[in-house]
């Protein structure tokens, strides 16, 4: 039985959920800060795009590249393309 090979799978597992808990979470208080701007008055909608923005494209970037990091980096050691050549 390899050890640290599940050890690796549940740590991976562990860290890939609690990133996308994180992104799951960010995105709706981005979406609820633009839903609630959009409801006032006194608010302007033009100013709550222009700060939101940038900051929802790097959230949603960072996160999406991390779990594309973490998939690639726990693929198997030997690709299926090259085989077992004895």
């Amino acid at each position: 039985m390899n050890e640290s090979g599940d050890i690796k799978g549940k740590l991976t597992f562990a860290v890939t959920l609690m990133v996308s808990a994180t992104l799951c979470f960010s995105v709706l208080v981005m979406v609820l800060a633009l839903v609630f701007g959009l409801w006032f008055d006194n608010i302007d909608n033009a100013e709550i795009f222009k700060l939101i923005s940038p900051a929802f494209q790097t959230i949603i970037g960072g996160f999406i590249g991390l779990l594309a990091g973490v998939k690639l980096s726990n693929a198997d050691e030997d690709p299926p393309c090259r085989g077992n050549k004895k």
